[in-house]
């Protein structure tokens, strides 16, 4: 277990990005736990809770679950869920370096009504996703990139007066994780500093209307087991209104629990 844990830090917690998702799966036979809080501060303080429990059944395949609440349409009420699955289909492994390449899809639900023709499935909107994601880990440097086409399956009836109507939206990312610390590893109970820049888009293909986020985050991992994230994204560029996770903040806590599958 001890060699298990260690290898899971010194080898992948670079590359547990904040924002985005990594080609690399959790181990084999493990539960994780996370509670997320995202919100913005204008025009006026709304935030999101997002429970999650994610589960590895082997290298290849893993799913979470998610819930969604928020005070986004005036108190706090129970939003939808959401179900991903990832499978990695390729590993190629050399010395301090490895590459990793996956699929994955995610079906949301959401009661909330639509007002802009982005597509967020963490809440906002009723649809579907899928996509490829490619991992590439240097020593302490992680690099990854995701594309995806996401399908909005809302009704005109949640579309309020005079918003344009969610349809379908390409997304991509490229996402870099450099760690910091610490700077030699002797046990699995060292603490991991980690820090991420992220850039995060989507495309309209039916307008042509787009946008480009800046994501940096910090993150801290405590004996391989639990972590800690904060992040904030912020538009770098973009022609698409209305959206709410322009100017998002992020915080996270997450447990692991490892061989606990039979």
């Amino acid at each position: 277990m001890a060699v298990l844990i260690l290898f899971m830090s010194t080898a992948r917690s670079q590359e547990l990005y904040i924002f985005t998702e990594p080609a690399s799966n959790m181990p084999s036979k493990s539960i994780g736990v996370r509670i997320t809080n995202e919100g913005l501060f204008k025009p006026e303080f709304a935030n999101r809770l997002i429970p999650e429990v994610m589960i590895g059944f082997n290298k290849n395949l893993m799913v979470h679950a998610q819930g969604f609440m928020s005070d986004m349409d005036g108190k706090y009420r129970v939003e939808g869920g959401s179900f991903y699955a990832k499978y990695r289909f390729l590993s190629l492994d050399e010395a301090q370096s490895h590459f990793r390449a996956a699929a994955f899809a995610r079906v949301s639900t959401s009661k909330r009504p639509t007002y802009t023709e982005d597509i967020n499935l963490e809440g906002d909107n009723s649809g579907f996703q899928a996509g490829v994601i490619f991992t590439q880990l240097l020593h302490k440097l992680a690099l990854s990139g995701t594309l995806s086409y996401n399908k909005s399956f809302e009704s005109a009836e949640k579309q309020l007066a005079g918003m344009p109507q969610p349809d379908q939206m390409l997304g991509y990312s490229l996402s870099s994780g450099y760690l910091l610390l610490p700077f030699v590893y002797k046990d699995y109970n060292q603490p991991n500093f980690n820090l991420y820049f992220e850039v995060l888009g989507k495309t309209n293909p039916d307008n042509g209307r787009s946008y480009v986020d800046l994501a940096p985050a910090v993150q801290v991992i405590l004996n391989s087991r639990t972590r800690i994230d904060l992040g904030y994204r912020f538009e770098l560029a973009g022609n698409l209104p209305g959206r709410y996770n322009r100017g998002m903040y992020l915080a996270r806590v997450e447990f692991n629990f490892f061989s606990v599958l039979k």
